[in-house]
C-alpha cells in the first residue's frame, strides 16, 4: 500500500442552511463508509452556504425521516469557510445555487476540480439537484433520502476508484 492510498479522503457536503440535505448526505455516506469498513479511509462533514442555523442540529423533521431509515443526523450546522477548500478533497453541493456559491468562493479557480454536484453521482435517479425539503411535506424529506442513498452509493464508488488510482 502506497502512502497516497493511506491518506484519508475528506468529503464535505454543502446545502444552504446545513440542517436538512447536507447533514443527511453526511449521515448516509458515513453509514455506507462504515458498512464497507472504510471508516479509517473516508471522513465526512457538512456545511451550509449561509450561517443562519450555525450551532443548531438538523431539522427535526429531517432527523425523524432519517432515523426511520437507520441514519442518525448528529452534525451541528456550520457555514462553509474558505479553509474548507484546503481541508477537504471533495466538496459536494446539493443544488445549482449551492454549486455556484461555492464556486464564487473559489474566485481564483484553484479548487474547481474539488467542487461537484451531488446528483452527478446518482446511479438511477436522473435529476439535476437534491431539492430543499424545508418548506414541503413528508414526501420531500423521503425524496431527499432516496436521492442521497442513490448518489452516496455512486460517490463512494467514485471516491474508492480515485483512491486506488493514486
Amino acid at each position: 500500500m502506497t502512502d497516497s492510498s493511506k491518506k484519508i479522503t475528506k468529503i464535505l457536503f454543502i446545502c444552504m442552511g446545513n440542517i436538512c440535505r447536507s447533514p443527511s448526505a453526511e449521515a448516509v455516506m458515513q453509514t455506507l463508509v462504515k458498512q464497507q469498513g472504510l471508516g479509517k479511509e473516508i471522513y465526512c462533514d457538512s456545511a451550509g452556504t449561509l450561517d443562519y442555523h450555525r450551532g443548531k442540529p438538523a431539522d427535526v423533521r429531517m432527523q425523524k425521516h432519517a432515523r426511520l431509515r437507520g441514519y442518525e443526523l448528529n452534525s451541528i450546522s456550520r457555514p462553509f469557510e474558505y479553509d474548507d477548500f484546503e481541508m477537504f478533497d471533495w466538496i459536494i453541493t446539493m443544488d445549482e445555487d449551492n454549486y455556484q456559491q461555492i464556486k464564487w468562493f473559489d474566485q481564483s479557480i484553484i479548487y474547481a476540480d474539488k467542487i461537484r454536484r451531488m446528483t452527478d453521482f446518482c446511479n438511477t435517479a436522473q435529476v439535476s439537484e437534491v431539492p430543499d425539503p424545508y418548506y414541503g411535506g413528508n414526501q420531500g424529506f423521503e425524496n431527499v433520502l432516496d436521492l442521497l442513498e442513490d448518489a452516496c452509493q455512486g460517490l463512494l464508488e467514485f471516491v474508492t476508484l480515485k483512491k486506488h488510482e493514486c
